[in-house]
């Protein structure tokens, strides 16, 4: 066996291709022995040869040249052209007042990047086209499975008739039969009759045989003849057969008495699949227990705020609830007890313009004039997203761990949903797929179901507009009628459930809408409700509904 080919056999040189590998030129990415270093360096003196022991190869970046200067490496980095520049490029005019960043940071970055790329493709992109596949491929196979039992059905049914055609060919035989057996009893009789005949007439015969021959004139007178008779013939016997008149086979007429094939179809829904999650949440677990609606929904107790206006309400456990409303302090109660336990100022001293409550159990709130999201930690204020040009309203956290932020932009002409992964911007959500704004402008709440729809109470288009994980649109929701009050829809705070419900408040009505999955109207919830606002559940589906009329968060049984 060749040494050099051998997949056992240790690397080689690749100039004497005879010699082990000791050493590596970084700059050419060729392996080398200590013998042939001398040999590589002399080979092309236009460039700059990091020879390196081999062990370490790649360890020295290999920076890009410079399009612009020769023999330059780039080991700077345009921000604002977005490529990478040599110490020249950045000493020209050209790249004048723009920001510059080392390589090796941008590249950091882009490495991050692509990590979390890559994560996200290997924990949830491919396992989700990998349920995909396995779910066209059980299709394809209960495919094959129906279309068997169709052909059996077919099958079964033309032996069916079979054993009727069979069964009318049998009775028309027999028919024939019987038709043929009377007829021939008929001429059978009539024969017999014939054949008496034809024995008289011998008899009679044979009688003048005997006068012609005697000499007894006695005997000559005796005989009488019957000739007479005899000239009258029997009548002639015709039997008529009987026709068999098939019935004309026609192809139309018979398809519709043996049975038609439906045509077959093969829909698409863009909307039936979803991303896979790996987070394991009650939002992306096994399947909830059903839960029927109550008839009458039942208020379990009311708790006093003591805001002036009161706006938002966000879950921190089965126990504990956190109220924001028209000034810059968010109170944390005892649900139970309906007590105060904990008060937190903005960092502005300005009023929140929406709260939430991440997977951690940090609250999270949105500050309109500052331009800003910001995050609780453990008493803490940290600033997470500061935006430009565009103003944050509504917040909430996802199953999965990040934000879903509404904003708006300085002229209140626009309006988008943006995904953030900690401080980094995932995914923008704005258009339709023909290129029309999802969202009108003004304040909106948000929230994300069960299936991972992205739920928003668009106030300024009174609606709640429903999107998939893409941010494809599914369905919008524009009330019921007749509403409790008679007047028109006006969305405010919205939540989910287990059950994947959609509950809106509608201030105007003084109510919650509650809506499927699917965007259809199921129930409303009354309870002597006051102007509701805010909304929010917790993970025994208990409601919680901020009113602004009294001043009240309370807490509403409607499922069973």
């Amino acid at each position: 066996m060749d040494p050099r080919t051998s997949a056992q056999d240790v690397m080689r040189c690749d100039l004497c291709e005879t010699a082990v590998v000791q050493m590596h030129c970084d700059t050419c990415l060729v392996n080398l022995c200590k013998a042939c270093v001398g040999e590589h360096m002399i080979s092309d003196e236009s460039k700059d040869h990091r020879v390196i022991k081999f062990q370490a190869r790649k360890s020295t970046p290999l920076y890009p040249g410079c399009t612009s200067h020769n023999k330059q490496q780039c080991t700077m980095y345009c921000n604002q052209c977005d490529i990478p520049v040599c110490i020249k490029c950045i000493a020209s005019d050209q790249h004048l007042g723009h920001k510059i960043s080392e390589i090796l940071k941008v590249v950091d970055e882009k490495k991050v990047k692509i990590n979390k790329e890559r994560t996200e493709l290997y924990e949830t992109i491919y396992p989700t086209y990998q349920d995909i596949a396995s779910d066209v491929q059980n299709r394809m196979s209960q495919l094959e499975k129906e279309y068997g039992d169709l052909s059996t059905a077919i099958t079964k049914h033309g032996e069916d008739w079979h054993r009727e055609i069979d069964k009318l060919v049998k009775k028309l035989k027999a028919e024939v039969d019987e038709m043929k057996n009377t007829q021939l009893q008929t001429l059978q009789k009539h024969l017999d009759e014939i054949n008496k005949t034809m024995s008289d007439i011998k008899d009679e015969i044979n009688s003048a045989d005997m006068a012609i021959d005697t000499n007894d004139l006695s005997k000559l007178f005796s005989v009488t003849s019957s000739v007479n008779i005899y000239r009258n013939l029997p009548n002639k016997l015709a039997p008529s057969l009987p026709r068999f008149i098939p019935g004309k086979i026609q192809g139309k007429e018979l398809c519709k008495l043996f049975g038609t094939l439906s045509s077959s179809s093969l829909t698409s829904d863009k909307y039936a699949y979803s991303m896979k999650t790996t987070q394991k949440s009650p939002e992306a677990g096994s399947s909830p227990p059903v839960k029927q609606l109550l008839d009458q929904p039942e208020t379990v107790t009311t708790i006093n705020t003591g805001y002036q206006c009161l706006n938002s309400v966000a879950c921190l456990s089965d126990e504990e609830i956190w109220t924001s409303g028209g000034d810059s302090t968010m109170k944390l109660f005892s649900i139970n007890q309906g007590s105060l336990l904990k008060s937190i100022r903005t960092k502005s001293g300005y009023e929140p313009c929406n709260i939430a409550v991440t997977k951690s159990g940090d609250l999270v709130y949105t500050e309109y004039g500052y331009r800003t999201v910001n995050i609780v930690k453990n008493e803490k204020i940290e600033e997470v997203i500061r935006l430009q040009n565009w103003i944050p309203t509504g917040v909430c956290s996802t199953s999965s761990g990040d934000l879903l932020v509404i904003m708006e932009n300085d002229d209140y002409t626009q309006t988008k949903v943006v995904c953030y992964s900690d401080s980094t911007e995932k995914q923008t959500i704005q258009f339709d797929d023909k290129g029309k704004p999802l969202y009108s402008s003004g304040l909106c709440y948000i929230t994300e179901n069960r299936n991972l729809d992205i739920c928003v109470s668009d106030i300024g288009a009174k609606a709640v507009v429903v999107v998939n994980q893409a941010g494809k649109l599914r369905f919008r929701y524009t009330g019921h009628t007749p509403a409790p009050k008679n007047k028109p829809f006006n969305p405010r705070g919205i939540t989910t459930d287990s059950q994947s419900h959609i509950l809106t408040a509608d201030d105007y009505n003084h109510c919650v809408h509650i809506i499927d999955q699917d965007g259809q109207f199921l129930r409303y919830i009354d309870c002597g409700l006051s102007q509701p606002r805010g909304l929010c559940t917790d993970t025994n589906d208990n409601l919680f509904v901020a009113q602004d009329g009294n001043r009240q968060v309370k807490k509403i049984k409607y499922l069973q």
